[in-house]
C-alpha cells in the first residue's frame, strides 16, 4: 500500500487508524460470528448489543440528559432539515431560524416547505459573522429556534444563548460533534452525520426531548418520524449497520484518549497553530471571519489577499498534494483554501500543514 495521505477533508473525514485496524481485522469475521458486521441482521441480539452499547456510549461521552431520546437515522443532516419541521411544528406556523452561513440557509429554505420560517436577522454576506444577539428578532410563539453550530462551508463556528422564551433550540452540529462539550440546555432537537468526527457516512445520530414527541405533521413519513423510530428503537427501516459499527469504534476512541474534554484541548492547539500563521502572515494569508465566531474545525482562508490569488492558491495545493496532504480546496461556492481539523487530524499531521504554510510564506 501506498503512504496514506493526510485528509483534511470536510466530510467524508479522515477515521482514526486504530479504528480502520480494527474494521479491517473484523470486516470477515464480527464478534467471532462467522460472518462481516455488514451481513448480520439488524434484528439479531449481537446488533441490538452493538446498538444499545453505542447509543450508552454517546450518552455518557456528551453527558446526554435522561430527558433525551437517541435516534440513529438516515437521509444525512439534510434529511434533517425536513424532518425537523415535519416533527416539531404541532400547533405553531412557523419557525425561527438563524442563518450565519450555507448549511444553515439551506436548511431554512428546505424547511420552508413545511412551516413558515422566519429568519431572527437579515443574513449578510459573504458570511464572515454573527449579529449582537440583542439585536435578533425572537418570536415567543416559534416551534423552535435553530441554528447551525458550525458552518462547514464558511468557518463559522457559534453557539447562541438561550431566546427569552421558552422556545427550545435546535441544533445541527454536524461538523463540530464530539469535537468539544455540548450543553443540552434548552435545547428540544440535537443532530449531527456521523461522517465528519464519528466514522463514516450514511448515519445521523438525533438527540430529542421526550416532551416533543408526537408534534408530528400527518404527512410526516414514516422513517422521518421521531415516534416511529423510537417505538421501533430506530429500526422501523434497516438501519446503516456499518456506520453504526464504525461509530462506535470511533465513540470508544476518543473515550481512550480521555473523552471530549481531552479531543477538544488538542482542537484547541491544531486550530491555534494554523490560525497563528494566518495572522502573523502579514496578510499574505486571510482568514475573514470575525475572530469570536471562527470555527476550529474548518479553517478557511485565502492566499495573497483578501480575495485570494488563484494562481497562488493552486501552487499551494499542488505543493499539498507532493507532501501527501489532500482535500485542501475550499469548497466550490467560496474557493481560496479550507483545512478540516477534525478529531482524527492529530497534531503532528496539523504541524505538517504549518510547515508547509510556512515555507509556502517564505517562497513569496
Amino acid at each position: 500500500m501506498s503512504v496514506r495521505k493526510i485528509n483534511f477533508g470536510a466530510g467524508p473525514a479522515k477515521i482514526p487508524e486504530e479504528v480502520l485496524l480494527k474494521v479491517q481485522d473484523e470486516t470477515l469475521n464480527y464478534e467471532n460470528l462467522g460472518v462481516s458486521v455488514l451481513e448480520i441482521s439488524h434484528r439479531s441480539k449481537e446488533f441490538a448489543v452493538l446498538l444499545n452499547e453505542t447509543k450508552q456510549l454517546l450518552r455518557e461521552l456528551m453527558k446526554v440528559p435522561d430527558n433525551f431520546e437517541i435516534l440513529f437515522m438516515q437521509g444525512g443532516g439534510s434529511g434533517q432539515f425536513a424532518a425537523i419541521p415535519l416533527n416539531l411544528k404541532g400547533e405553531h406556523s412557523y419557525a425561527d431560524y438563524i442563518v450565519t452561513g450555507a448549511w444553515s440557509q439551506k436548511a431554512a429554505a428546505e424547511a420552508s416547505k413545511f412551516i413558515e420560517v422566519k429568519k431572527v436577522f437579515t443574513p449578510a454576506k459573504p458570511y464572515v459573522t454573527v449579529p449582537d444577539q440583542d439585536s435578533w428578532s425572537h418570536d415567543e410563539n416559534a416551534a423552535y429556534l435553530y441554528y447551525c453550530a458550525n458552518e462547514t462551508v464558511h468557518g463559522i463556528e457559534f453557539t447562541p444563548r438561550a431566546p427569552p422564551t421558552n422556545v427550545p433550540l435546535v441544533a445541527d452540529i454536524s461538523s463540530n460533534f464530539l469535537a468539544r462539550p455540548f450543553d443540552f440546555t434548552n435545547h428540544g432537537v440535537v443532530f449531527g452525520g456521523t461522517q465528519k468526527n464519528l466514522g463514516a457516512a450514511g448515519l445521523t445520530v438525533v438527540f430529542v426531548r421526550k416532551d416533543l414527541i408526537g408534534k408530528e405533521q400527518a404527512v410526516t413519513p414514516a422513517v422521518f418520524s421521531y415516534k416511529e423510530m423510537i417505538a421501533n428503537n430506530s429500526l422501523y427501516n434497516t438501519p446503516p449497520c456499518g456506520s453504526i459499527y464504525i461509530t462506535n469504534l470511533v465513540l470508544k476512541w476518543i473515550k481512550n484518549k480521555g473523552g471530549v474534554d481531552a479531543i477538544y484541548e488538542m482542537n484547541l492547539k491544531k486550530a491555534k497553530l494554523i490560525y497563528d500563521i494566518i495572522d502573523n502572515s502579514d496578510g499574505f494569508f486571510h482568514c475573514g471571519v470575525d475572530k469570536r465566531f471562527r470555527s476550529i474545525m474548518n479553517i478557511c482562508f485565502r492566499i495573497g489577499g483578501p480575495q485570494g490569488d488563484e494562481s497562488l492558491e493552486e501552487k499551494f495545493l499542488k505543493g499539498s498534494l507532493e507532501r501527501n496532504m489532500i482535500s485542501l480546496k475550499g469548497h466550490r461556492s467560496v474557493g481560496g483554501i479550507r483545512a478540516s481539523l477534525y478529531n482524527a487530524v492529530n497534531l503532528e499531521e496539523t504541524q505538517k500543514l504549518a510547515e508547509w504554510m510556512n515555507e509556502f510564506e517564505t517562497q513569496k
